[in-house]
Parts: C-alpha cells; sequence; structure tokens
C-alpha cells in the first residue's frame, strides 16, 4: 500500500465495482427469456426546462451519426470470446460506463414495436445518475429535472462509440438508447447482471440512486455473464468499504459523494492561489497567433511535406476504438454556437450573482462528465487572430469556463504512451469535451446569455493559457502543456466562452517550476527529442521550457507503430491517482507538494530517483485490454510496422548544448490568410533559437521600457484577404457512406 494497491492488480475490465464477489443465479434466464415483448422505450413526456432540451439534442448528434454498415472485412482478432470481451468491456469502461455486462437476447427481448435484429449479444451499458446541486446554486433549477437525461444522453454516446468500434472490425452492432432502439433494455440489464428485478422493480447492488441503461446488439461472439441472484442485494459489508479486490472503495465514493457538487473530485481548494501564474509572462509582449500557424494545421495545409500531410488525415483515427467518435465529434461543430433565445431569462436576480453562477455552471460541468473545471477572464492575446479558413477573428466573450477531462491513468498504465491506443484516449476526451461544453452552451443560449463552445475540432481561443489562468496547473517542463496537480499532465482541455456574469478563480502555485527544473523525466523518455533538457526561454511573451514544436507533430502525426503519442504523460512522476485509494506513499507525496514547499528541495531529488527505482512509467500488462489493431483503407489489419512496446531508459543522458532545437516564434509563422503550402525553414528556426531571450533578460528589458524583439511581431496577414484552398482532414469513409 506505501508504494502499489490492490487496484495495481486488477483487470481493467472488471470495472471499479467488484461484481465478480456477487452471487448469481442462472434461473433467472428463463424466467427473464418467458417474459412478454414489451414496446420501445422513450421519452413520455417534453423535456422539462433548457438542460433537458439540450441533452436530448445531443443524445440525437450521437443516433443520427452512427454507423449502420460493418467493414468489409473482418480484423484479425482472436476468435476466444473472453479475449474479445476484455475489449468490448474495456472500452465500455475507458468510456466511462458505470457498470457493464453481456448476455444472450432472448427472443422476447426485441420489442413487439421494433425490429429484430440476427443479432444473438448484447452488451448492456449502465452509468449512474448524477447528484442534484445544493439549494442557493441556480443549476439546481436546471439539474433537477435532468438527471435522467444527462446520463440517457453519455451512455447513449458511450453505445454509440462502441458499436462502431465493433463494427469497424468488421461485425454487425447497433446501439439502442432512450427513445432509439429496439430492445428491452431492463431485461437485459438482469440478464447480464447488472440488476435484479425485485417487484417489478430493478435494482443494482451498488448503486442506491437512479440509473440509464443502453445497450449495444450484435452478431460478434462474446463471453456473457450470469443473472444476479436475489441475495447479491444484500449488504455490501467491510471488504466492499476497503476496496474488495481492488476495486473503488466505499470509502472513496463516500468522499467524493460527501464533496458539494460544484467542487471536482480532487481538492483543488487546498492548492496555494497566487495572482499570476508561476511562470512569466509579458502580457503586452504576446502576439495574438493564428489557426494556420498550428502544427497540425500546417501539416494539413502541406506545410511538413507530402508525408505528414497524408497522415494528418489519418493519425490519431486510424485505430477502430476511435471510429464510432468522429462523425458525431464532427457533428457538434456547427451547434458549437447559435443565437442567444430572446425569450431567455439572463435578466432574473438569480443570474445576477457571478459567484453562484460560477458555483452552478462548474455543478454541471461535473454532472455532465468533466474532472476539473476553473473559470478565468478571457485575455486578448488568448483569441486566435485568424480562423482555420483565415478570417480575422475579433474577441467577443468576457469569461472562459475552463474544464479538463482526464485521459485515465489505468489504460495508460497498460500502454506505452506512443502504441495504438493513444490517439483514443485523445479522441475520448475531445469528444466528451465537446458534448460537454455543446451541452453547456446550448443550456446558456436558452437562458439568454451569449455562449460558444470551443472545441478541439474548431476553437477560436488558444487553450493553454486559459487552463493557467483558470487556476487548474502550471506550465510544465512537457513545454506547451500545463500540470495539474492531481491528474498531472494526462488531460485534454475544452473551454466555454460566455459573458454570463462569472467569479473568476485565481491561477495555482504547488511548487512545479522547481519540481520540472530538477526533473528531466519527459524529456528523457521523449520518443523524437523535442522536450527541452535545457533551461527555460521567453517564447512569444511566455517563459516556458519551449519544446521543438515541429519534431512533436512529425512524431505524433507519423508514428508507424503507434496511433499519435502521449508518452511524455505516460511517464509524468506527477502522472498518479490522488484519492483516498491511491499508493500512501503518493498521497503523501502530493500533500506534501502542495503543502509542505520548503521540502522541496530534499523531497524532489528523492521523488524522482523513487519514480524510476519503483518502474513509474512502464507498462502494466493488467491494464491492456485493447487490441493493436491499425485502420487501413477503412479495414483493421495487424500494424503494418508493429506496436511500440517502449520501457523506461534510466540511462539515457542528453547534453542540452548538443540539442538541437527548432523555434518558430510569431515572425516565423505563416501568413494566416494563405491556406497554400508555406513550408518550414528548419534550419532558419534553429538557427533563431541562439538568440531567444531568457526569461531574466527579458524582465530587464521589459522594465526599462524596451521594445519586444522583432522576431516576436506575428507574420503579418496578405492585405488581400484570405486565398488558397482550404483543406479538411478526412473522416472513415464508412461513416460518410452511412450518412449519405
Amino acid at each position: 500500500m506505501l508504494f502499489t494497491t490492490k487496484g495495481d492488480q486488477r483487470p481493467y475490465h472488471l470495472g471499479s465495482y467488484p461484481f465478480e464477489t456477487l452471487p448469481r443465479d442462472d434461473s433467472i434466464v428463463d424466467i427473464e427469456a418467458a417474459r412478454p415483448p414489451v414496446i420501445s422505450s422513450g421519452y413520455d413526456k417534453p423535456a422539462d426546462g433548457p438542460l433537458a432540451r439540450s441533452l436530448r439534442g445531443y443524445l440525437d448528434i450521437f443516433v443520427e451519426t452512427a454507423m449502420t454498415a460493418p467493414a468489409v472485412a473482418k480484423a484479425p482478432v482472436p476468435d476466444d470470446p473472453h479475449r474479445r470481451m476484455v475489449d468490448v468491456k474495456g472500452y465500455g469502461y475507458f468510456m466511462n460506463a458505470s457498470q457493464i455486462g453481456i448476455c444472450r437476447i432472448p427472443a422476447n427481448a426485441w420489442t413487439s414495436d421494433g425490429v429484430a435484429a440476427r443479432h444473438e449479444y448484447a452488451v448492456v451499458l449502465l452509468l449512474e445518475h448524477g447528484r442534484v446541486p445544493e439549494s442557493g446554486n441556480p443549476a439546481r433549477h436546471w439539474i433537477a429535472p435532468a438527471l435522467a437525461e444527462a446520463a440517457d444522453a453519455r451512455v447513449g454516446g458511450i453505445a454509440v462509440c462502441l458499436s462502431g468500434h465493433i463494427q469497424k472490425m468488421g461485425h454487425e452492432a447497433k446501439a439502442h438508447v432512450m427513445g432509439a432502439g429496439d430492445l428491452d433494455l431492463d431485461r437485459l440489464a438482469v440478464l447480464a447482471g447488472l440488476v435484479v428485478r425485485q417487484d417489478e422493480v430493478l435494482r443494482n447492488p451498488f448503486i442506491k440512486g437512479g440509473f440509464s441503461i443502453a445497450a449495444v446488439s450484435t452478431a460478434y461472439e462474446l463471453e456473457v455473464d450470469r443473472p444476479l441472484a436475489k441475495a447479491a442485494l444484500g449488504r455490501l459489508g467491510l471488504r466492499y468499504w476497503l476496496g474488495r479486490n481492488g476495486a473503488t472503495s466505499g470509502r472513496e465514493r463516500n468522499r467524493r459523494a460527501g464533496r458539494a457538487t460544484h467542487l471536482s473530485a480532487y481538492p483543488m481548494e487546498t492548492v496555494p492561489r497566487v495572482d499570476r501564474p508561476t511562470t512569466l509572462i509579458l502580457d503586452n509582449e504576446v502576439p495574438r497567433v493564428s489557426k494556420r500557424a498550428a502544427f497540425f494545421d500546417r501539416a494539413l495545409r502541406g506545410d511538413l511535406g507530402a508525408k505528414a500531410q497524408k497522415e494528418r488525415h489519418r493519425f490519431a483515427f486510424k485505430q477502430p476504438h476511435t471510429s464510432g467518435m468522429m462523425a458525431s465529434m464532427r457533428a457538434m461543430v456547427p451547434v458549437q454556437g447559435g443565437e442567444v433565445a430572446r425569450d431567455g431569462d439572463a435578466a432574473a436576480p438569480e443570474y445576477q450573482d457571478p459567484a453562484a453562477n460560477s458555483r452552478a455552471l462548474k455543478s454541471l460541468s461535473y454532472l455532465l462528465g468533466a474532472d476539473l473545471t476553473g473559470i478565468c477572464k478571457v485575455p486578448d492575446y488568448a483569441w486566435f487572430s485568424h480562423g482555420a479558413k483565415g478570417e480575422e477573428i475579433t474577441p467577443y466573450h468576457k469569461y472562459a469556463v475552463v474544464m479538463l477531462i482526464d485521459q485515465e491513468f489505468d489504460t495508460m498504465e497498460g500502454a506505452a504512451g506512443d502504441d495504438w491506443i493513444s490517439g483514443t484516449q485523445s479522441m475520448r476526451a475531445y469528444l466528451r469535451g465537446a458534448e460537454i461544453a455543446g451541452v453547456m452552451g446550448d443550456t446558456l443560449r436558452q437562458l439568454g446569455f451569449p455562449a460558444r463552445s470551443q472545441t478541439n475540432v474548431d476553437s477560436d481561443v488558444l487553450h493553454i493559457p486559459l487552463v493557467l489562468w483558470a487556476g487548474l496547473g502550471e506550465l510544465s517542463r512537457i513545454g506547451e502543456l500545463v500540470l495539474n496537480p492531481f491528474v498531472g499532465p494526462r488531460f485534454k482541455s475544452v473551454v466555454l466562452t460566455t459573458d454570463m456574469p462569472l467569479e473568476v478563480d485565481r491561477p495555482v502555485d504547488f511548487g512545479l517550476q522547481y519540481f520540472c527544473g530538477n526533473c528531466h523525466k519527459c524529456a528523457r523518455e521523449c520518443p523524437c527529442d523535442a522536450i527541452s533538457w535545457g533551461d527555460k526561454i521567453m517564447f512569444n511573451g511566455y517563459e516556458m521550457w519551449k519544446p521543438d514544436a515541429e519534431r512533436c507533430a512529425r512524431y505524433r502525426l507519423t508514428n508507424a507503430k503507434g496511433s499519435a503519442c502521449g508518452r511524455c504523460m505516460k511517464t509524468c512522476p506527477l502522472n498518479k491517482v490522488v484519492t483516498a485509494d491511491g499508493p500512501i506513499l503518493e498521497r503523501l507525496a502530493s500533500w506534501c507538494g502542495i503543502n509542505a514547499r520548503w521540502l522541496k528541495p530534499l523531497l524532489v531529488p528523492i521523488a524522482v530517483w523513487l519514480d524510476d527505482y519503483l518502474g513509474k512509467g512502464k507498462r502494466n500488462p493488467v491494464k491492456k485490454w485493447w487490441f493493436d489493431l491499425e485502420v487501413v483503407e477503412d479495414i483493421c489489419v495487424e500494424p503494418v510496422k508493429g506496436v511500440s512496446r517502449r520501457d523506461l531508459d534510466p540511462s539515457r543522458k542528453l547534453d542540452p548544448a548538443k540539442q538541437k532545437m527548432a523555434y518558430y516564434p510569431a515572425s516565423m509563422m505563416p501568413v494566416p490568410n494563405d491556406l497554400d503550402a508555406q513550408p518550414v525553414d528548419r534550419k532558419a528556426a534553429m538557427a533563431i533559437g541562439e538568440i531567444l531571450e531568457s526569461p531574466v533578460a527579458a524582465a530587464i528589458r521589459a522594465n526599462r521600457g524596451k521594445a519586444a524583439p522583432d522576431y516576436n511581431i506575428a507574420t503579418p496577414p496578405d492585405p488581400g484577404g484570405p486565398k488558397g484552398r482550404d483543406v479538411k482532414p478526412a473522416v472513415y469513409g464508412s461513416i460518410n457512406a452511412a450518412k449519405g
């Protein structure tokens, strides 16, 4: 318990509840099979309030974009139903279903008014309902009548993504969700061993409140579960409280349930707050940059050459788990913004208190699945100067609600960091973020407040400065990545901008600058040597350990032994679990790092050494649930170039003076409204690194009133306006075919 927990050896597909310990009763199969068919499930009344309406709309997006046809060839996966089950359940838990069971589908389980398919198996997904906010929290009025809709939308989206994954592997599958399905979901939940039917009411052994159910029917052969015996509803006992078999403990669940709904599961309120981020930002010298300057966009338009441009269309999508995600994610873009309802009640007294509004939006974000949320004002330099089509962007909202989506510790534990699950970890977080911010934005617009979700697919703001100002972390050695004291670097962000009056959070200081200054593990383990081994520099007005963004982007795009890359997140010593179930030493170290900063000179070297000594950052095979598959020409095959199986390399050393880094400051960024290829000049980018200012030199210069260096001035737009050919990333052909 000092260095590891039982959870480290808990197979991932078992989930976080100890279902394996409950008694089973096979006689239930015949009883449930004999029940008469029911009619299809659906809402029996109109949506109650703005949030419920938004949630139903987003569930419709998932349903309308679901894949409808399997790939033309079957994936090379084992015939073993057990191993297939591990992959399927693993994916469902990775997508954050609370509980999952699998059963055979009896004839009477098809609804009387639906269409029976030739599917023998059902994967049943259960999601626990959230909590109603406390009195005095404005979100109480939105959430109370929409708890079921919130869980329906989330579990429905999981079912759609899972069905897409199975279809991408060449097998028939269909998602059955609230209002759009042909199966008796209650009956299947009983048969799959998730609930007990007691007096015609479904009861769950672990969840005492409400829950929502969705299912995926399929012809894909899977190992099935057995129904629960009625005795499974007995008292949970001390072992559940302590975390039986490494499952999430009852005490951890109670701890989370005892926190106010506007607080995350992590005690961010205990982290010291400061007036400015802990890295120097010369606000007046930070140039506004264009979307065209981001290296993934540069690759898309040919700036990095033909290979990177080709791979840009598939690098994060070349694995079957993402196949059910992309169409839904892109379908959310047109509704990221919209008109404000003229009959909204933005002027109502309950919405004039900025502090109450902030609590409300945080409570809503956590209900919808965010892991950490902070709020800040949007500085002008956080707005892109030009959009994806070269159009000029004028700042339009005052506040940003910044939300972090955990990329999931256990899955990352089973991975190398740059193998075939890495891209899926990113896309799953981006999809969840798009849904959360989209629902929140639509809800606010119905209330009469301007709002827009800013997602990875379409954002008018840069997220990194907003994550800093919203008090969710500090800038790390990884470079253009903020690190949180409780989830480390393993997150993706989504932002909601709005003019609703809000109380802002302050930046945090938990001593990360000292820690990263004395730890080089991410740089040592970077597979493409893109992370700085040296000191900080000033880049576009920011003090940072500036990475070689071009080199990083090229590797993530063209990685042949995996999908994208998250190796730096995987190996960071602060990638950990700080909960009541986490290792005692890690919890103690986290407390000391936040509350005993004076100990850092003593503890940081020990912590860095101990992290290597304990093998933190190595692959844990118990947590690997997925199949390593590559999508080539819309068909799953064995990875053409193999699978990354990197482990730690503590002996690797690098002289910072010999590290050849390329930097592209504002003056070397492409013309923002020219969409044609503008090839990078890497030689010039390496040369400019020799003259970039140190933070000390920049601070002295600025204090003396001297102007910023010329290389800090952004490349101006073409005065003739946008020109060139717009290019969009490709989506799986089968998804487009299914929609068209």
